[in-house]
């Protein structure tokens, strides 16, 4: 899995994941996964799903580096949202506000 934080000097996310913060992600990544029986390369593609699987949401624009990404972006497009189940496992591991702060 590709650690967060390690873009150049000026990158905003070298603030947001100083310390340990990068091995706390990956900590909760792995834990996400285990939970819902995905793999690492499944978490973006469960992300969209999550937002998506909110009635009040019909569209996402997520940031898109690279061709892949947007061929794996574009495929959610009218698919199946989360199950009760994931939505209900995922809501045991929302995060803290404030966490970066």
């Amino acid at each position: 899995m590709a650690r967060p934080g390690r873009g150049p000097g000026g990158d905003f996310r070298n603030r947001y994941f100083r310390d340990d913060r990068p091995a706390q992600v990956e900590r909760r990544v792995a834990a996400i996964c285990a939970d819902l029986g995905i793999g690492a390369d499944d978490m973006a593609e469960t992300a969209l799903r999550l937002v998506l699987s909110h009635p009040a949401v019909s569209t996402v624009i997520p940031g898109m580096r690279g061709v892949r990404n947007v061929e794996r972006n574009t495929a959610l497009s009218g698919g199946r949202p989360l199950t009760d189940e994931q939505l209900a496992t995922l809501a045991g591991r929302r995060w803290q506000r404030n966490f970066y702060g």
